[in-house]
């Protein structure tokens, strides 16, 4: 027998605790078996069973090179089956979690439903901290860094906060021209759900954080109501700029500030560390990383 061969002699007899089953498994002789043990014994230079005429029970050193070896097969068995999945069309339930800004970026899942329609897409919108492994999702959307050693991550793109606001709103309001005019204005504010704080509106000035006293017009835990009200007149508010895309070019919202505003964001995907990613899954990742900010896609690391 083959190195391999022999691993799998001794694993086989380990489970059996005898040479002769083992032998009846791999169809092969019963000495056979024992010669291929004792080859590996002796190039190991250690003795991996206590043998009886009745029986063979593992040495401790045998238990500790047991476990090795089936660590070893596994290996081998998910690299076949990642070899017979990727030649398999992407199908199957894909359980994935989104920040509640996550309506905004359906344009790009639908158009992943759309190219794979065989992938049953679960959405969930939370803006908590998720326990990828615990709660069982195949992948996560969340901004910013996340450690956890046990994921893996890669880069969907950067966005930029913006300040925001109607024409109508401007023409009755006037133009805010520094960060401290903004303390006349009505503001539209952002209530982060998982801890019920305000999020800060990103302001700089010669490069320095700058904090200014805003007055609170209203207040949302989500991002669509604060693009509506800005649309209608109500005030000025910090979205993101892929939020706001559609209504900068078509002139309902217009950005102000933009040299004022801290320029940093990043989204990014998160799934299981594993042996081998499903085809549902990998087809995923690519899609998200290419067509969410295509202009600005990352690569997958370990966090």
């Amino acid at each position: 027998m083959d190195s391999l061969g022999a691993l799998n002699a001794f694993v086989q007899a380990a489970d059996a605790r005898s040479f002769t089953e083992a032998a009846a498994q791999l169809g092969v002789s019963p000495s056979a078996v024992g010669k291929a043990i004792a080859r590996l014994e002796e190039r190991l230079r250690v003795r991996l069973f206590h043998r009886s005429t009745r029986s063979v029970t593992l040495t401790p050193e045998g238990t500790l090179f047991l476990e090795r070896c089936r660590r070893i097969f596994c290996e081998i068995e998910a690299a076949e089956a990642e070899l017979v999945q990727s030649q398999e069309a992407p199908r199957g339930k894909l359980r994935v979690s989104l920040p509640m800004a996550g309506m905004l970026l359906m344009p790009t899942l639908t158009a992943f439903m759309h190219a794979y329609p065989e992938v049953e897409i679960d959405l969930d919108f939370s803006d908590r901290m998720v326990d990828v492994i615990e709660e069982g999702f195949d992948a996560v959307v969340r901004t910013g860094e996340i450690g956890d050693s046990r994921l893996m991550t890669r880069q969907l793109g950067t966005f930029h906060p913006y300040l925001v606001a109607s024409p109508g709103y401007f023409e009755k309001h006037g133009v805010p021209e520094t960060p401290t005019d903004l303390e006349r204005h009505h503001c539209l504010h952002h209530r982060f759900p998982s801890t019920g704080k305000l999020e800060p509106w990103p302001l700089v000035q010669d490069g320095v954080a700058l904090t200014v006293g805003l007055r609170v017009t209203a207040v949302s835990n989500a991002l669509e109501p604060l693009i509506h009200m800005a649309e209608e007149g109500l005030g000025i508010a910090c979205l993101p700029d892929f939020t706001v895309r559609r209504q900068m070019r078509e002139g309902t919202l217009v950005p102000i500030l933009k040299n004022q505003l801290r320029r940093c964001g990043t989204y990014r995907i998160l799934w299981p560390s594993s042996r081998h990613l499903s085809p549902k899954l990998r087809v995923f990742v690519d899609f998200m990383a290419a067509n969410l900010f295509p202009a600005n896609g990352g690569s997958s690391s370990p966090l």
